[in-house]
């Protein structure tokens, strides 16, 4: 039956990429206050930086650079740069499904959002955000975490708390599975490997990271808020495509059609959420959209990064997402001519 294959696929997936934001969220608390502390400086270098910070997967760097446009700290053309280059969580699912192919678009996407971003400033001067804010708090206090404390590391092993155990042992199952070939590739190779190292490195963090750690950033954050939605969205989008292949020749109807197709994705990356843009990016794995459809959805959409502004002006979101919309048609329309 379609149903087993497509559940075990979603599954999978969902499992990388819950151990992938482990590793990310542990090296952003360790880094954020030095990155916004760089992104405060030279006006230039606030697209380059903005820009790699939207390029990280997740939504924290997005965050960062929406906190700090409020606040007055960046450029407009900092926060554009950033919301074209990142994809949020998806980012995490291209990764997974295909890794060299989602970091050839996430440099893409970067290099979109600097010379976008730059095309901002320009016309719109030195605008930063409407209205001042000097009470938004980030929904992480990274300077409160020291992520390796040998004593503390060793109290906290002795007695374990429910949310540590339950992800030691779902992580310990995971690189199991990866080690007998029941889940990842069949042979070795370096996908194995480094699904492997991702596995082996998400243990480590999970078991000598302090309790609000695991509380705050893994248990509450990425196990129940991310991971429910990445696999209920990336099975959808399997199942939605299986049908539609078993229905009509999808393929041929999305590449006949791919000026519309173009925009039906590009609106579709208006939505501020993570989810939707899952469509496209199983889409393109089936082969059913190229390159261009998916490099335009990804330049539009942002994941859930600029909810955090539409709650404080939905002017300036208004701005940034047609900015967006616009680069994203234009890309796009440029690949399609290009016969990509």
């Amino acid at each position: 039956m379609v149903f087993w294959p497509i559940l075990a696929h979603a599954l999978t997936i969902t499992w990388f990429v819950a151990m992938m934001m482990v590793l990310v969220e542990y090296a952003n608390v360790l880094s954020v206050d030095r990155l916004r502390g760089v992104l405060c400086g030279s006006h230039w270098l606030q697209y380059v930086v903005a820009a790699l910070l939207g390029a990280t997967p997740g939504c924290l760097g997005a965050f960062v650079v929406v906190s700090l446009y409020v606040h007055r700290s960046v450029r407009l053309g900092a926060l554009v740069a950033c919301m074209i280059a990142t994809s949020g969580d998806e980012a995490f699912v291209m990764l997974a499904i295909f890794p060299r192919k989602a970091l050839l678009l996430t440099l893409g996407l970067a290099a979109v959002g600097i010379v976008a971003g730059m095309l901002t400033d320009l016309v719109a001067g030195s605008a930063a955000s409407e209205q001042g804010c000097d009470d938004m708090v980030m929904h992480h206090d990274a300077a409160s975490c020291k992520c390796f404390d040998l004593v503390s590391i060793i109290q906290e092993l002795r007695r374990p708390s429910a949310a540590r155990g339950t992800l030691v042992i779902g992580i310990a199952l995971f690189v199991l599975a990866l080690l007998s070939g029941t889940i990842g590739p069949a042979g070795w190779s370096w996908i194995r490997v480094t699904l492997l190292g991702v596995g082996f490195f998400a243990l480590f963090i999970v078991a000598t990271v302090p309790e609000h750690f695991i509380e705050e950033h893994l248990w509450r954050h990425i196990v129940l808020q991310h991971a429910p939605r990445i696999f209920l969205w990336t099975f959808a989008a399997m199942a939605l495509i299986a049908l539609l292949n078993t229905a009509v020749e999808s393929e041929t109807l999305l590449r006949d059609n791919l000026w519309l197709t173009l925009g039906a994705a590009a609106v579709l990356g208006l939505i501020p959420e993570s989810g939707p843009h899952l469509l496209i990016v199983m889409l393109y794995k089936a082969g059913s959209v190229p390159i261009s459809i998916l490099a335009a959805s990804s330049i539009v959409q942002d994941g859930h990064g600029m909810l955090p502004l539409l709650a404080h002006s939905w002017r300036d979101f208004i701005k940034v997402k047609a900015i967006n919309l616009a680069a994203g048609l234009l890309a796009g329309g440029i690949l399609i001519l290009a016969g990509r």
